[in-house]
């Protein structure tokens, strides 16, 4: 029979055994980051709110204290997301000139997406939450495809960079780095031994601030 010290040290065991908890008032937060966690591990379209509480350890119906559905947890994710990569754009740019800081952004914008993987697959991947139907995520994400229309605006208005339509071209640079990230993220780079993300993105945003670059007479 065990004695009552066996059994002390049997509850003591139990009790120190830490079950996932949150914090009061941190439970958004928390659930963001399990999201996260799941959908880095099975993706996008795998993710249930159910398994995002069990992940963070609430009951199933906690996560809809914050979040109406799945669409609304990862608007969420991808508006954090977006104003991550914005603050790390702007960072990029600083007081450059225009050239140097189209160039600056493009590469901060193939990094954010190579080091945030998760984010940035919820921001613009496949299942993604649609922005039109979030207000905060539409703006946050309009106000960071701008820092790059203003780059781009900056440079014609110094002369430096061609004077067309400035949404227009941010469209290209911004299809260029997009595109590189999607390959760098997925693995295609490594596959065809292409260098590295950080490597071709600056290869890459020469070549687009070459062409964008104004010429004599143009």
């Amino acid at each position: 029979m065990a004695s009552t010290s066996d059994h002390s040290k049997e509850h003591s065991n139990r009790s120190s055994i830490k079950k996932p908890k949150y914090h009061h008032g941190d439970l958004r937060r928390a659930l963001i980051q399990a999201a996260l966690q799941l959908i880095a591990e099975r993706g996008v379209e795998a993710l249930t709110l159910r398994e995002v509480a069990q992940q963070v350890g609430v009951s199933r119906m906690a996560p809809y204290r914050h979040f109406a559905d799945k669409a609304a947890l990862l608007a969420a994710v991808a508006e954090e997301g977006f104003r991550a990569l914005k603050a790390q754009l702007l960072q990029a740019a600083g007081h450059l000139e225009p050239v140097e800081r189209l160039q600056a952004i493009g590469v901060a914008y193939v990094d954010y997406a190579v080091t945030h993987a998760a984010h940035y697959r919820v921001m613009f991947g496949t299942g993604r939450a649609d922005p039109q139907s979030f207000p905060a995520l539409f703006q946050v994400a309009a106000e960071t495809f701008d820092v790059l229309v203003q780059t781009l605006v900056a440079g014609q208005q110094n002369g430096t960079l061609r004077a067309t339509e400035p949404k227009q071209q941010a469209q290209i640079a911004w299809s260029l780095v997009h595109g590189l990230s999607m390959l760098a993220i997925d693995g295609h780079l490594t596959a065809v031994g292409c260098g590295s993300a950080a490597e071709l993105a600056v290869e890459a945003t020469r070549s687009l601030a070459e062409g964008l670059r104004r010429q004599d007479g143009t």
